[in-house]
């Protein structure tokens, strides 16, 4: 009942009409400025989440989890027959998949451009990327009308000028062994898919085809250059990749996606700090209005608190009445901000409303993501940060003395 009692005056304090408007437009600054903080925060971390996690998903879709290779520049992993059954054997492994790559020149009609040609086997899984096509196929690694097929990324099927089932030119920089040294060949590929990812990098410089065919180009032997792996766990990643080399043997080392992408997690991790001290400033503004706000309400009501006081409520009601006027502030304030962070959040990923330069930032538009957790630590910072503002006048209110405030009543 006295919980109920501290809560109607509270409340009575806040709503009432006041001879001072200052108080009351502080009040409303209170509320919005806590308002504002929240809805920042849910904004901000939605934005850093969602450039994360579209980031790692498409990392993901175009590199393997973890990924074998040779320690030191040579002719490739020769024994990767043999090698490819055990690595599938590692725990958490589910697929293990021979990858060469290499850099060659591609030619068609508009112009010619580097580009970045990987061969896998024609029996193995698709990888992430080429589900993601525009046009054709990528599970038809046949000739295609006497050509080898290639699949290419949409930018760069753009910016040479192919459309499915043109002919495109190959040429690689090993070129051909002669006795008089390597000599440029030119390779014809029939294109039989464009994919696009979403990601600018692996749209822009990547292209696939079969690797009996990419060896050709690459003019190596029955070599690969990596042994990809997919794992079920992706942050397990560090600990698989150490098991696998093990079991790789010497001269043979593992990478995993996490190391290959260090620094731009780093980048992203560091920026979700620096963001939640920067607009946590709004809060602590937010903190300082409700307690001006809370101390100008003392001061207007010292004579209603003496009278209170004076028909037997205790000092210690006194104190909850001004706290729960902050709390009221801090949750109307939280409220207010959740849900118009959560709404910016959605709809502006829904219908993309920032857009980007996909060469500068990979992707297209900004991504949101929100997260529940979010939500929640930013709500119980919100309303902690408004609890502290309200201690010191809730302290002043219990010292008001009512024989000197009602003296010259």
């Amino acid at each position: 009942m006295n919980r109920r009692f501290e809560f109607f005056i509270a409340l009575r304090y806040l709503t009432a009409r006041r001879k001072q408007t200052v108080i009351s437009v502080i009040t409303v600054i209170s509320v919005l400025g806590v308002a504002a903080g929240v809805m920042a925060l849910i904004i901000a971390l939605a934005i850093n989440a969602g450039f994360r996690g579209e980031l790692q998903r498409n990392l993901l879709g175009a590199t393997a989890h973890v990924i074998v290779m040779e320690k030191q520049p040579g002719p490739g992993i020769v024994n990767w027959r043999e090698l490819v059954p055990k690595l599938q054997q590692t725990p958490h492994v589910t697929q293990a998949s021979p990858a060469l790559y290499g850099p060659v020149m591609l030619t068609g009609p508009v112009q010619a451009t580097g580009a970045t040609l990987k061969g896998l086997l024609p029996q193995a899984p698709v990888p992430d990327a080429l589900r993601k096509l525009k046009a054709g196929t990528f599970n038809n690694w046949e000739l295609a009308r006497g050509y080898p097929p290639i699949v290419l990324g949409s930018r760069l099927a753009q910016s040479i000028g192919m459309v499915e089932g043109a002919l495109v030119r190959v040429l690689s920089p090993q070129g051909e062994l002669t006795p008089y040294g390597p000599r440029l060949v030119e390779h014809k590929f029939r294109v039989t898919g464009i994919f696009e990812s979403g990601f600018f990098d692996l749209d822009n410089s990547w292209a696939y085809a079969a690797l009996p065919d990419v060896q050709r180009v690459l003019a190596v032997s029955d070599v690969v250059n990596a042994i990809e792996l997919s794992v079920d766990d992706v942050y397990a990643a560090p600990q698989i990749a150490a098991a696998a080399e093990q079991t790789a043997g010497a001269g043979l080392g593992a990478t995993h996606w996490m190391e290959q992408n260090k620094q731009l997690l780093n980048a992203l991790r560091m920026e979700r700090v620096v963001t939640v001290i920067t607009i946590g400033l709004i809060q602590m503004i937010a903190a300082l209005n409700i307690l001006i706000s809370l101390i100008m309400m003392v001061i207007e009501k010292h004579r209603d608190i003496a009278v209170l006081l004076s028909l037997g409520v205790r000092r210690a009601q006194i104190r909850r009445i001004f706290i729960f006027q902050g709390l009221i502030i801090g949750v109307v304030g939280t409220t207010i901000g959740l849900i118009a962070g959560y709404f910016v959040s959605y709809f502006g990923n829904r219908y993309r409303w920032i857009q980007l330069d996909e060469a500068v930032y990979s992707l297209s538009y900004v991504p949101f993501e929100t997260r529940l957790v979010d939500g929640i630590w930013i709500s119980g910072v919100a309303l902690l940060v408004s609890l502290l503002a309200t201690l010191y006048p809730a302290r002043s209110a219990t010292r008001i003395q009512p024989a000197e405030a009602l003296r010259y009543e």
